[in-house]
């Protein structure tokens, strides 16, 4: 019989702490016991903090959102851990285990974040206490913990769709307490290695910015502390942190500890395949002619915009124009922006910061599209195609999420006019542009992680110039709707994140520039949106294109003249937008040519 998932019926079994019958009672006792001590003292720091004025400051918001996630994460475990004691059950469903696994790392990702954010505030209370009010705003806290869940949700949908597709062949027994994925990963059909690997990849993306921050702020703090002249003055400053610091070193200690125990199955893991080598070499052998992955020596053929060789020298010369005036474009709007100090603003940062988004987008594909052009080869290995996804996905979703982080900044131009140089201050902007990074790494993430799942079975045609997502997985040989609902909730999630924020901005900005009397006054207020406006109506305009054009239509090579409009148009024309209607680009272009033509030789 082949293995089959039984994700509706199956069941697993949870071993627990122990099998001893006379023992089970000591433990249900103390184990409620505990619960119900950290259950009180958590609602009793909420109820303190909510209820005292004295108390409604940033460092105890962030201490009441803590107690939230520490209930959390404890009622995720400790309930059914107490039920089954108490019935002598040990079974959980595939239903209750998936859901434990969701708001096990849920909860303890937002843990780790929020110890990241308790650093920050006491790195600003000590190191900059005559400005910590003005630092940590309101609006800062708030965004603070909205990241901390969004990084925290991230973290629970990568372990909840690694763990998802899993194949489970026979009822599987737990060697723990709870639903613990690496227990989950050994008990998986296929080989557990890569999901280790994976699996670990995760913890230590997830966890290492949380740390870094920490030991960032730590650092600052010594040292701050350091040259404080009196003994009460570093002991009163040192006492602040105490709490915090005790927290964070139990935290660590467990989770290192837990670190090590996948490190220990994943050694296992690699000598069980090693021990088995000869035996799966035979097997190999005998199912030769089966379908597999030839992520090895696959090679993919990309039919590309035309079939007429006498079009293919056309198509060389249109695209590279095209591309050439792509580069120059961008790189003279970065070389302004990084040469000009009129232009070292918030917007013209990320201004230079989309242009080298633009490059990066228009060169994961139009090389390679003019040398096989060019070489009348439309062949494309597995690695290329899969750095193609990787960088086609990351430099997208980096124009997408700096549009978003553009218009906020708009938002705050107009809205907020006198705040601006404090809201949009360089810490802010270094930490939007980082933000973005991270969302379109893990963007980039998720879509290699699919398209490393995926088998395909013979010589592969992908009716397209590049390697497109979504035509991959319709060419694969384990292809279902589920995994194409996936790809599309990736991509909505990632896509509507930004298109929501730029809606908001520019909504309460229509909101303020109609209050203003003078039509002059809204001309003004509008023109310095209308280069922004005008890309962001050409970036979602052709991607929109492009996605309609492939539902309604079944002719690829529609699809294909569609997707050239994103793909090369949007960053050729984006310099242009922005110098046309921009005096202080055109300045300072025209400043970069005088310079250049009276530069001595």
């Amino acid at each position: 019989m082949e293995a089959q998932n039984e994700t509706a019926i199956l069941e697993f079994l949870l071993l627990g702490l122990s099998n001893d019958p006379e023992v089970e009672p000591i433990l249900f006792g103390l184990l409620l016991s505990m619960y119900l001590i950290t259950v009180l003292g958590n609602l009793l720091i909420i109820l303190a903090i909510t209820s005292d004025p004295h108390l409604h400051t940033p460092m105890y918001f962030f201490l009441s959102i803590l107690s939230l996630a520490d209930l959390g994460f404890i009622s995720t475990t400790v309930p059914k851990m107490l039920v089954d004691l108490r019935n002598h059950s040990k079974s959980i469903s595939y239903a209750g285990c998936l859901t434990q696994v969701s708001f096990f790392f849920f909860s303890g990702c937002l843990d780790s974040a929020l110890l990241a954010v308790m650093a920050y505030d006491r790195l600003v209370a000590i190191c900059h206490p005559l400005h910590y009010s003005l630092i940590m705003s309101p609006r800062l806290c708030g965004l603070l913990v909205l990241l901390s869940c969004f990084i925290s949700f991230l973290d629970f949908q990568a372990h909840f769709v690694l763990v998802s597709q899993l194949t489970f062949c026979k009822r599987g027994e737990i060697r723990h307490f709870f639903c613990d994925p690496s227990e989950l990963l050994t008990l998986a059909c296929k080989d557990p290695s890569t999901n280790h690997i994976l699996l670990y990849v995760f913890g230590v993306f997830f966890s290492s910015g949380p740390i870094s921050v920490i030991l960032y702020s730590y650092i600052r703090i010594i040292s701050a502390i350091r040259r404080v002249q009196s003994s009460s003055g570093k002991y009163k400053a040192f006492s602040t942190c105490g709490s915090h610091l005790s927290v964070q070193i139990s935290s660590a200690t467990s989770k290192c500890y837990g670190a090590c125990g996948i490190w220990e199955r994943l050694a296992q893991t690699r000598f069980h395949l090693l021990s088995q080598s000869v035996v799966g070499a035979a097997r190999q052998s005998a199912s030769f002619m089966e379908p597999r992955n030839y992520t090895g020596l696959a090679q993919f053929q990309l039919l590309g915009l035309s079939d007429d060789p006498e079009l293919w020298s056309t198509l060389v010369g249109l695209f590279l124009s095209m591309y050439l005036i792509t580069m120059l474009g961008n790189l003279l709007i970065i070389l302004a922006v990084t040469t000009d100090p009129h232009l070292h603003t918030p917007t013209y940062f990320f201004l230079s910061i989309l242009s080298m988004a633009d490059l990066g987008f228009t060169s994961t594909m139009v090389p390679k599209m003019l040398v096989n052009l060019q070489t009348h080869n439309k062949s494309i290995s597995y690695a290329g195609c899969l750095t193609q996804v990787a960088f086609f996905i990351f430099c997208g979703c980096m124009d997408s999420v700096l549009l978003a982080v553009m218009a906020y900044d708009r938002l705050v131009a107009i809205c907020h006019p006198l705040h601006y140089p404090i809201i949009m201050n360089p810490h802010l902007c270094g930490f939007l542009v980082l933000l973005s990074l991270f969302l379109s790494f893990l963007d980039s993430l998720l879509h290699c992680l699919m398209m490393l799942r995926l088998t395909f079975c013979t010589g592969i045609e992908i009716p397209s110039f590049f390697c497109d997502p979504s035509q991959l997985l319709k060419l694969a040989c384990d292809y279902t709707s589920t995994k194409n609902l996936f790809i599309y909730l990736i991509g909505a999630f990632f896509g509507g994140i930004p298109a929501s924020g730029i809606l908001y901005s520019y909504i309460q900005i229509v909101s303020t520039v109609l209050r203003v009397p003078s039509a002059r006054g809204k001309y003004k207020a509008f023109s310095t949106c209308g280069s922004h406006l005008s890309v962001v109506c050409l970036f979602y305009g052709t991607g929109l294109g492009a996605y309609c054009s492939s539902v309604v239509s079944d002719a690829p090579r529609k699809v294909m003249v569609a997707s050239v409009g994103y793909t090369m148009v949007t960053p050729m024309l984006n310099p242009f937008v922005y110098s046309l209607r921009n005096k202080d680009i055109k300045r300072a272009l025209w400043f970069l040519v005088y310079k250049a033509a009276h530069c001595p030789h």
